[in-house]
């Protein structure tokens, strides 16, 4: 699946991942292939991207989070997501 993070200055990220975990008003809640369709805002935490590796240019905004798996975390303020058709934006501050 594809996702993609903005930001109002920047493009966090853009790339296939196998899933991420988002900090959702109600907890946090996790979003992989083929999810049902989804629009949900999300509160200040860690997006979570589950994927192989990141491309160079996006590197600098992440941290490693474990050796064993690929995770990568950024951190955000507030945001709101939408997901469809294994396609996912999310507009982060």
């Amino acid at each position: 699946m594809n996702i993609k993070i903005l930001t109002p200055e920047f493009v966090v990220f853009e790339g296939e991942v196998k899933s991420v975990l988002l900090p959702g008003k109600n907890g946090d809640f996790h979003i992989m292939k083929d999810h049902a369709a989804i629009v949900a805002s999300l509160i200040g935490g860690k997006v979570r991207v589950f994927t192989n590796q990141i491309d160079e240019k996006y590197e600098k905004h992440f941290t490693k989070e474990n050796e064993k798996e690929s995770v990568f975390s950024f951190p955000v303020k507030s945001g709101v997501i939408e997901f469809n058709n294994n396609k996912g934006i999310i507009l982060a501050e």
